[in-house]
């Protein structure tokens, strides 16, 4: 693939790290030529973005190392590469230019610091050893001349998990953190990163083309119809299988068993939350632990289908491929990681794909095992709320939906506050931290123009016209 066929020179950069450290897998060469992979992609000797090839070579080496799994001592899915974390200012308040001087002095009145003082024209200057961020200042000055200079990342976490560290770079708290990746997407010189799993997947995929009994199986996100949205889910499914996979199998099978089950479930209880996005569950358990009793009780439709596929073939591995990083962090949970062995994303299908020169366009499209249209539309915001009223309709329940349908981090705390003090009638929220949903997931390959209509348009293929008939199958 070419640069021009990548949104931004971060993503592509990221894909071509991946696809050659895939392609030295595949090829068995990975350990001796893991060091050569940096001047590989960038061979001049002219520095492209940073001030020298050296840095730029030893940033790259850094994401090779988190292509190859990151630092395991780390428990956090997203991390931070700290050499390249050094191009954003220092953050935090600072006077700008429109300070006019001022004799009331407000903000220096107002600072608790006494960090604040003036020079010979008057103009104010902040101390940063000083300096508490507490925005005392900013707020006493009558010009508004004290601006909060945060930085891309630390701007948009929606669980204020990244602060600068003591050498002035980010640092995620992994105890607030929810994996979600939306830092890693903001950050405008791809100083964060998400781990990769990929040489686990290769691992599986390389073993089973040695022992034809070594099945190993893609779990695919019905998300996928939009993130290769250009060559159609059937050349998708053929490629899997040019690239070693057994078989492919539809998520959404396992959103309809999900839809079924959690209609029983809020049934019987009368309230529930979501648990299909891991991102929700996390945000829910770090940020409003008294409400976490509320969350379904059922596994995601990942670990559902793969429970199923576990139970009829023990020894089978199986491969979740999404738009989602903190399915990785779901995978590692105690209740998942006996079914999926490994979670990878959509931008690392991509460069499997592009690192064994499989070409997707070119294949005779395959067809794939169905599921119901409600479990399709499980990949964007209010797909599982429609799957709710089906399911309840399908049981013959006579509880009356109540939803409250939350796409993106703010809604889903608005939701969980007012439900939390008693103000909301809603008895089922539907919670997906990333916007429009899964198809807003932080590892899609399209990032812009997100197409609702695609993820509808497939799911309107299906033969099943229930949940019911689906779960027959």
């Amino acid at each position: 693939m070419k640069d021009n066929q990548f949104e931004t020179r971060i993503q592509y950069l990221k894909y071509q790290v991946l696809k050659e450290v895939a392609k030295e897998a595949f090829e068995g060469n990975l350990v001796e030529n893991v060091l050569d992979i940096p001047q590989k992609i960038l061979p001049g000797k002219k520095p492209t973005m940073r001030c020298c090839i050296y840095k730029e070579r030893a940033i790259l080496q850094e994401r090779v190392k988190l292509a190859m799994g990151g630092h395991r001592s780390n428990p956090n899915i997203i991390e931070v590469i700290k050499i390249a974390c050094d191009e954003c200012p220092m953050g935090g308040y600072e006077v700008t230019n429109s300070c006019r001087g001022c004799l009331v002095q407000g903000c220096k009145n107002a600072c608790p610091k006494d960090a604040i003082s003036f020079d010979d024209n008057h103009q104010a200057h902040i101390d940063k050893n000083k300096c508490v961020n507490c925005g005392a200042c900013a707020k006493a000055c009558q010009y508004s001349a004290i601006a909060n200079r945060k930085r891309p990342c630390e701007n948009v976490c929606p669980v204020k998990a990244i602060r600068p560290n003591e050498e002035q770079a980010a640092h995620i708290d992994h105890d607030k953190c929810i994996s979600c990746g939306a830092c890693m997407n903001q950050c405008p010189f791809g100083a964060i990163m998400d781990k990769s799993f990929i040489l686990d997947a290769i691992d599986y995929i390389m073993k089973s083309e040695n022992n034809t009994n070594f099945k190993v199986y893609a779990l695919i996100a019905p998300a996928i119809v939009d993130s290769f949205r250009e060559a159609g889910l059937g050349k998708v499914v053929a490629g899997l299988k040019k690239l070693g996979f057994y078989d492919v199998i539809e998520v959404a099978k396992g959103a309809d068993m999900v839809a079924y089950a959690e209609a029983k479930e809020l049934d019987e209880k009368g309230f529930l939350l979501s648990s299909c996005c891991p991102a929700f569950v996390s945000f829910v358990e770090k940020n409003f632990p008294d409400m976490k009793e509320h969350i379904s009780h059922n596994l995601s439709p990942m670990g559902t289908i793969a429970k199923k596929l576990k139970e009829e073939d023990e020894d089978c591995k199986l491969v979740f491929i999404g738009p989602c990083t903190a399915k990785k962090a779901e995978v590692m949970k105690d209740s998942v990681r006996s079914y999926v062995d490994v979670a990878i994303t959509f931008e690392e299908l991509r460069a499997l794909f592009d690192s064994r020169d499989i070409n997707i366009d070119e294949l005779a499209e395959e067809e794939l095992s169905q599921a119901s249209y409600f479990g399709r539309v499980f990949a964007r915001s209010g797909g599982l709320t429609e799957a709710m009223a089906q399911g309840l309709k399908e049981i013959n329940s006579s509880l009356e939906l109540k939803p409250e349908t939350c796409s993106g981090i703010d809604m889903c705390r608005v939701a969980l506050l007012k439900k939390s003090k008693n103000m909301s009638q809603s008895n089922f929220i539907e919670g997906m931290v990333c916007t429009g949903g899964c198809i807003g997931g932080a590892a899609a390959i399209h990032k812009i123009g997100i197409k609702k209509d695609n993820v509808d348009n497939y799911a309107k293929t299906t033969t099943y016209a229930s949940i019911t008939e689906s779960l027959q199958e």
